[in-house]
């Protein structure tokens, strides 16, 4: 134990650590969950969220499963502090150190489901679903049941998912999408029957309906009057919710385990030693309308590791941010901001220049689109992008590749040494001319395998996107290398 502590009390600008140690934190949080996607319970999440904020609660959120689109609502629309608990890309301890590292300051952690509840890995499996997060973190689940259309064979519904798994956690139900005189009617019929208590419902309402497209819910920022819909929906909400309830039974969470899982002690170690001789290190990250997906733990990862951070825009800027020792490119929609990347022309220079002097780049989904030599738009018109590889970014019209995957290196890279292994996951309409064949891609639980990615010294480009707390070691080694680069340049 003392030299674990010792271990710890090295990490000086590292509080949520230390704190999350030395004692256990009770984290009060719910899981909001479904019976199927499209059920709403996106938008009950964010209209509770705001529900719990106009009564003077902190709130924070975290994402089940791979999604950082449905996060983006959480952080922009709502202002919370938001994350994905995937429990595909993380063991047990790396999830519960993520609530309580980072939840520990919220009177209330919201946690919104993915698909159905049970709905896991390759469509076959429980692994990845929201009931396995909701299991290894020990956290209570309120459920959505879209009761629209359906009467008494809702209760055979939920019922059936109560009675699936014994230790299913589910404590409450919420109805979305039934009117209010027939709403006592159906509540005392599924209490009767499920043996469980219906706190509340949200009714059909047209006007918060949210539009998608196609890679699904489009983006916070972009949606007309979103701040709108979730006020409606929170009014709703704050009227026919049990909202005491919802806090009963967030409270009633036992509190998650704090040990600090060992591969985040020795990589924090790892660079606070760095960092004490003076190689403090920059990473600039592309943020704006074209590039705005991203994973928040990524955000956190790099900073936890005392590496500082600065944004930029691509559409905007005229160039990289001076004095920086790496740069990531996430995801996001290039392709609807294709004409103003192209005339940025500075920035193309810019980020090639970068490149031909050794910076370290990530490069992933849409940041890989932006490195082509060109990005056709969804009309079909051509644009000049950074020439860092040199093919052609097109539209598919179709989904190519979608969910999790298990890519191995099989060259050296800035990710690690040949044979170095990735837990991933891509989803993406458009393909590109070159892709990359120095990983070998596979998706689990299912045949075949095909090549992908551009693994260089300082470069890893590609579709697939990479959670941190996932790849530690991966995010390790790029950190390595800008630390590396940056004594270089000296």
């Amino acid at each position: 134990m003392a030299d674990t502590y010792n271990h710890i009390i090295k990490i000086k600008e590292n509080k949520a650590l230390t704190d999350t140690y030395n004692q256990k934190k009770k984290i009060n949080r719910v899981v909001i969950a479904g019976m199927k996607s499209g059920c709403g319970k996106t938008m009950i999440t964010m209209g509770l969220i705001r529900a719990f904020i106009k009564k003077g609660l902190k709130v924070s959120a975290r994402k089940c499963g791979p999604d950082y689109v449905d996060p983006s609502f959480h952080r922009k629309a709502l202002s919370v502090e938001t994350g994905n608990l995937d429990s595909y890309f993380c063991e047990p301890e790396i999830l519960n150190y993520l609530l309580s590292a980072f939840c520990d300051d919220s009177d209330l952690t919201l946690i919104e489901g993915v698909m159905g509840y049970y709905d896991g890995l390759a469509g076959i499996s429980e692994r990845a679903s929201t009931y396995e997060i909701a299991r290894v973190t020990r956290s209570p689940v309120v459920l959505v049941a879209d009761a629209s259309a359906v009467s008494v064979t809702l209760s055979s519904m939920i019922k059936g998912i109560l009675d699936y798994k014994k230790d299913n956690n589910i404590k409450a139900i919420i109805l979305n999408k039934v009117s209010p005189a027939y709403y006592e009617r159906i509540k005392s019929v599924v209490e009767n029957y499920c043996n469980i208590k219906v706190i509340g419902y949200l009714p059909k309402i047209k006007d918060i309906e949210i539009p998608s497209r196609h890679l699904g819910l489009m983006q916070a920022e972009e949606i007309d009057r979103i701040n709108l819909k979730i006020d409606i929906t929170a009014e709703k909400l704050a009227e026919s919710v049990e909202l005491k309830e919802i806090l009963k039974i967030a409270g009633d969470a036992p509190a998650p385990d704090t040990k600090i899982p060992e591969p985040i002690l020795e990589t924090v170690n790892y660079f606070e030693d760095k960092n004490q001789k003076g190689e403090k290190i920059t990473v600039a990250i592309a943020r704006d309308e074209a590039f705005s997906f991203y994973y928040d733990d990524n955000i956190r990862f790099i900073k936890q590791m005392g590496v500082n951070i600065v944004y930029f825009s691509p559409v905007r800027d005229e160039r990289l941010p001076d004095d920086i020792n790496g740069l990531i490119l996430y995801g996001g929609y290039p392709e609807y901001y294709a004409e103003k990347l192209s005339k940025n022309t500075s920035m193309l220079r810019s980020v090639n220049e970068a490149l031909k002097k050794g910076l370290p780049v990530i490069a992933e989904c849409g940041g890989f689109l932006y490195l082509q030599r060109s990005l056709r738009d969804l009309e079909d018109n051509e644009y000049r992008m950074c020439g860092v590889i040199d093919g052609i970014a097109y539209n598919t019209g179709k989904s190519v590749r979608f969910g999790y995957v298990e890519a191995t290196a099989l060259e050296d890279g800035i990710y690690g040494e040949k044979g170095t292994e990735l837990l991933a996951h891509e989803f993406h309409y458009y393909d590109c001319s070159l892709n990359g064949n120095d990983f070998e891609a596979k998706k689990p639980m299912a045949g075949g395998s095909y090549r992908c990615m551009f693994h260089k010294d300082m470069l890893a480009a590609g579709f697939l996107h990479i959670y941190a707390f996932g790849n530690i070691t991966a995010y390790k080694n790029f950190l390595s290398k800008c630390f590396e680069y940056g004594n270089t340049i000296k």
